[in-house]
């Protein structure tokens, strides 16, 4: 069947402009559906970022919705960029190194570094940071994009990473991670900071995760089809102290007996007890910070991420066998907003 479109320029080359002019008889459809059609070279999902992207125009004029209806007579362009090197960089980012010898390395990830390159964030990433760092040390067996990866934290999460940085270490590595610590010594602890308190005052949450049906950027915890998951979780501290159960927000410590996308952040939600600063999974939490005073509500309106600090990591070394064990304290951001709940039990 002939394409309904005219397509000014069939090989759509990287980095170049491609221009679709929409025949008289085509009917008024999605603006990503009808540029899928036209531009076989391209996914739906790769021309919908794009269209986010503003890399597209309708009659001229920049169009940023995948979803905007177009008809006949309109002419589409799609400004499509020129192809990533698929090979990361050494670029100079600070690192906080905990430890490092020949087979590995400790890092403390700050809050906004992403871990590994991918689309939308090709540079200025943890990979970059540790290429420079550790130059032809560090492990290829993660593939191009991720050298010496075996877990990862999310963008805003801060906190203790190991990365291999051999072949040997790697491999090791992953398999303490796949294991979970259920018969060795890995151990993952995380501090999070939640709205209300979480009862009973210690506990296993049990359930599994897959993809949201209603919002495929999201997790959310599954009937059917998820990936098991199990967080033990512990309060350390309420505020104010003196409420209880009825506290406002409360510090709690989670270890992870599996390893999951915002496993923590999730659970936590899912239990009733968001994290505070979560946009993803708490965002309709914070109304609460109506019942604050001044100037702690301001400060929970505008944190700027979860409050959540990976402050355990616990390993078997892949050379020396010793187990290794590293703390690390609550970052600023995070100790000056638990300091300033802990002033509840004052006022």
């Amino acid at each position: 069947m002939a394409d309904p479109l005219d397509l000014d320029d069939d090989d759509a080359p990287a980095g170049a402009a491609t221009t679709v002019t929409v025949p008289p008889e085509a009917p008024r459809q999605r603006l990503d559906k009808l540029l899928a059609e036209a531009v076989a070279e391209l996914s739906r999902s790769r021309l919908k970022a794009l269209i986010e992207e503003g890399r597209v125009t309708v009659d001229g004029a920049v169009v940023d919705d995948p979803g905007r209806k177009v008809g006949p007579g309109q002419v589409l362009t799609v400004d499509v960029p020129p192809a990533e090197d698929p090979e990361p960089k050494g670029e100079d980012i600070p690192l906080e190194v905990v430890h490092e010898d020949d087979d590995l390395i400790v890092i403390d990830k700050p809050a906004g570094l992403v871990v590994h390159p991918a689309a939308g964030n090709w540079t200025g990433t943890l990979v970059n940071a540790l290429i420079h760092h550790c130059g032809d040390s560090l492990s290829g067996i993660g593939g191009v994009r991720r050298p010496g990866i075996v877990h990862r934290l999310d963008k805003d999460t801060t906190g203790l990473m190991v990365v291999a940085k051999t072949d040997q270490a790697h491999k090791a590595l992953s398999a303490q991670f796949a294991d979970h610590g259920r018969t060795g010594p890995l151990e993952r602890g995380y501090l999070a900071l939640v709205w209300g308190s979480p009862e009973p005052f210690r506990g296993t949450i049990d359930a599994p995760l897959g993809r949201s049906t209603t919002d495929r950027t999201r997790i959310a915890v599954v009937k059917h089809g998820g990936k098991e998951a199990v967080t033990h979780y512990e309060v350390v501290e309420r505020f104010p102290a003196r409420a209880g159960r009825d506290a406002i927000a409360s510090l709690v410590e989670c270890h992870l007996e599996t390893g999951r996308t915002h496993q923590i952040r999730v659970h936590m939600a899912a239990a009733g007890h968001p994290l505070i600063g979560d946009q993803d999974y708490g965002r309709h939490f914070l109304t609460k910070a109506n019942r604050l005073p001044e100037p702690l509500a301001d400060m929970v309106r505008n944190f700027p991420r979860q409050a959540l600090h990976a402050f355990l990591i616990a390993f078997e070394h892949p050379g020396s066998d010793e187990i290794l064990r590293f703390e690390s304290e609550l970052p600023q951001d995070m100790e000056e907003l638990v300091d300033a709940f802990r002033a509840l039990g004052t006022v």
